[in-house]
């Protein structure tokens, strides 16, 4: 079943979540009518590679042709419609950028798998439930409707500074009137009762100049407080959001609702400041005694400047964290002298920014580490698809400098993991008079000069943000923090869901806490160390619970993947669940585990009865990568053979755990059929009979007999044919057996 039919049949409350991230940028029609071949694609690569998201680009265009064939025939009107439109959207909106189409399709398809797992989870998981409170829901619509009061608010006022500036107009008018005449017209009764007018007038400007400063230090009074309180509460919660979508969290919306609200609220500062300007001007042609002009705006106009100087600081943001593209899902871990990518945006969106502001990037202070390539770009709005004020370097390489002795500190294998740096960013707008310096950094990242200091480096990454929203706690690890388990089990199935397209439910996370705490453990509210997670080596084991689990991610990325979308690994069941769930099932009902004893090893156990009614277990020694380098896992289950006794070789798996039938749940995923490899004259090299591998295992009955090291068999399916009919089943044994644990 694909991902888009798995989702189509989720609850409405998951539906409505995923109707959130579907908009103009990506239809959802796109999605419905190009399910499968959408799925079928690595966006994730392409979203780091302009050639190949150009590719993508153009075949994705090729598929949307073919449905407007398709639905032209069908004279479905309306669909015709769409289609042309949605054409024309992807030639125009991404043809100059690519890439950004395979950002928003990868995104979207991680937050499908997201969705899916969670809706697999029998409670929301505590740390999404904190990112979807109800409560910040309703702060957000409160700080766009108040951003919208304050516009209109500063727009109003501009009405009442243009009817002051024409009074005056009118005041200055009849005034400079009189002056013009003769003395003795002065002292005439017309000219005295005009002279009440004016100062009637006056009294009015006097009445309006308070009412219009009384206004505008309003808008500054709302616009501070909006600031202060929901505005930063917003943005701390958005980049929180970010933290959590780094470690594989929900995607992390609502930074185009944030450069609404930042962008507004700069246009009404400037307003108001425009109109402090316009109080100026009529302050040097008209000023009297008590005038509140002189009293009041110079402190009005350096609370706007102090405003817009904390606006722009705080609106100079990393819109997308330093990440390497040839591990997209695993952002914040930068390799020496390879490429990273790395997004910046200003939420302030002003046409007279465009081009005008060049930001640099710099690493760390203590020197220990350089960046190479540009470092130096303009932020502008016609990079990025919505037109936000952006700039992204894509081709740094951090490289590690030579100490005064020539050599450089922890070279190679000694590099710390737990070493946090920092990335940052400076740049300087000037606007309407104002010059304002901004700075911000990326979140901590571990820098590494071997690919097989990843999985440590990505546990440093995980352990920093789901235990701090601090963004620069460089010492972090010098004391780490523990963490809740129930927010680290949360995290840990967010990893398979993001990595490997289908999360962990209640049961598999059981146990893993089980694996982190001892049995039975209550993990509602358990705190957990660092050391536990990634440093200490499980009981009676030479390795750490972290490199037990990236080696089953890695497992599961890179030979079992299918399968285990499909759902049909439990994977994470102890050995003693394992003989409760099969004891009471029909023999040959089987399932699929991870070894807990070998590193990336996946085994597979099955119930049996022996003639006097007593239930036992077989265990197959554990597949590694190398051996399914060799021969797929579904060929395997299809193809098992057992020998037991005199018996001749039969495959004992029928029912995958609970009772569906192997080739219903595998048979898709078979590489060929099995009377397609029985036939020696279908292929092989001339003169050779052609050969296959048969997974084949002895059930010993007597353990001190020795073992084979390997279950698989290189032997065609004719010669095995023949060693049957003219082989005793003793040698046939001593042939072909390999090691399997049994009870």
């Amino acid at each position: 079943m694909s991902q888009w039919s798995q989702v189509q049949q989720l609850e409405i409350k998951f539906l409505e979540q995923v109707d959130q991230f579907y908009d103009d940028n990506f239809p959802m029609e796109i999605r419905h009518l190009l399910a499968q071949w959408i799925e079928s694609q690595d966006w994730e690569a392409a979203a780091n590679n302009e050639a190949m998201a150009m590719i993508l680009l153009q075949n994705l265009i090729i598929q949307v042709d073919e449905q407007l064939d398709r639905v032209s025939q069908e004279k479905n009107l309306l669909l015709i419609h769409n289609l042309k439109r949605i054409r024309k959207l992807l030639q125009g909106k991404y043809h100059g950028n690519p890439m950004h189409i395979a950002v928003i399709i990868s995104n979207c398809l991680r937050e499908e798998r997201r969705i899916l797992a969670a809706a697999s989870m029998p409670v929301q998981g505590p740390l999404e439930k904190s990112l979807q409170n109800s409560v910040v829901s309703e702060r957000q619509r409160n700080v766009e409707h108040k951003v919208s009061a304050i516009k209109n608010s500063a727009q109003m006022t501009d009405q009442d500074v243009k009817y002051l500036e024409d009074l005056q107009e009118e005041f200055d008018f009849r005034y400079k009137t009189i002056q013009s005449l003769e003395q003795n017209d002065k002292n005439s009764t017309h000219i005295k009762q005009e002279m009440l007018v004016l100062q009637a007038m006056l009294n009015t400007l006097d009445y309006k100049r308070k009412e219009v400063l009384s206004k505008i230090g309003r808008v500054i009074h709302e616009i501070d407080m909006l600031m202060s309180n929901m505005l930063t509460e917003e943005l701390l919660d958005w980049k929180r959001r970010q933290q959590i979508a780094c470690i594989g969290g929900p995607l992390h919306g609502g930074l185009d609702q944030l450069q609404n609200c930042f962008t507004l609220l700069a246009e009404s500062l400037f307003q108001v400041r425009r109109q402090l300007e316009k109080l100026d001007e009529l302050l040097t042609r008209l000023t009297y005694d008590g005038d509140p002009i002189p009293v009041q705006r110079p402190q009005l106009l350096e609370k706007v400047n102090f405003l817009l100087y904390n606006l722009f600081r705080n609106s100079f943001v990393v819109e997308r964290q330093p990440c390497m593209p040839t591990h997209p899902q695993r952002p914040l871990v930068l390799k020496t002298l390879i490429q990273f990518t790395v997004k910046l945006r200003l939420l302030i969106k002003l046409p007279e920014l465009n081009y005008q502001i060049r930001v640099k990037v710099t690493i760390d202070n203590n020197r220990r580490f350089v960046l190479c390539g540009t470092h130096v770009k303009a932020m502008n709005m016609d990079e990025s698809a919505n037109g936000s004020l952006s700039v992204e370097f894509r081709h740094l390489q951090p490289k590690e400098m030579k100490t005064s002795s020539g050599s450089k500190g922890n070279e190679g294998s000694h590099m710390v993991t737990e070493e946090l740096h920092s990335i940052s960013f400076e740049t300087q707008v000037c606007l309407y008079g104002l010059t304002i310096n901004l700075e911000t950094s990326s979140l901590p990242v571990v820098m590494i000069s071997n690919v097989s200091q990843l999985p440590n480096a990505w546990a440093s990454i995980i352990w920093y943000n789901l235990s701090t929203n601090d963004p620069q706690n460089l010492s972090f690890f010098n004391n780490p923090p523990t963490a809740t388990l129930s927010q680290l089990l949360e995290v840990l199935s967010w990893q398979f869901s993001s990595y490997v397209g289908r999360g962990l439910n209640s049961e598999q996370l059981n146990m893993l806490a089980e694996k982190l705490m001892g049995q039975q453990v209550s993990y509602s509210d358990y705190q957990l160390s660092w050391a536990k997670f990634c440093k200490e080596h499980l009981p009676g084991k030479s390795f750490t619970f972290w490199v037990w689990l990236e080696a089953i991610l890695d497992l599961i990325k890179k030979h079992i993947l299918p399968l285990w979308i499909d759902g049909y690994i439990m994977g994470f069941v102890s050995k003693e669940k394992e003989r409760i769930l099969l004891k009471d099932k029909t023999p040959g009902t089987f399932l699929l585990r991870f070894s807990e004893s070998n590193l990336g090893g996946i085994t597979f156990t099955w119930v049996d009865q022996l003639e006097n009614g007593d239930v036992t277990f077989h265990s197959v020694e554990p597949y590694n990568k190398g051996r399914l380098s060799a021969l797929p896992f579904a060929d395997i289950l299809r193809d098992y053979k057992v020998i037991m006794a005199d018996n001749v070789p039969e495959n004992p798996l029928k029912y995958l755990y609970p009772d569906i039938p192997k080739d219903k749940a595998f048979g898709k995923h078979y590489s060929c059929q099995p009377n397609e490899v029985s036939k020696p004259s279908d292929g092989g090299v001339k003169g050779y009979v052609p050969s296959v591998f048969i997974p084949v295992s002895k059930i010993l009955n007597d353990p001190t007999e020795p073992h084979s090291p390997s279950d698989l068999l290189p032997m065609s399916p004719s010669v095995y044919a023949v060693l049957r009919e003219h082989l005793s089943p003793t040698a046939i044994e001593t042939a072909v057996s390999c090691k399997l644990f049994h009870s």
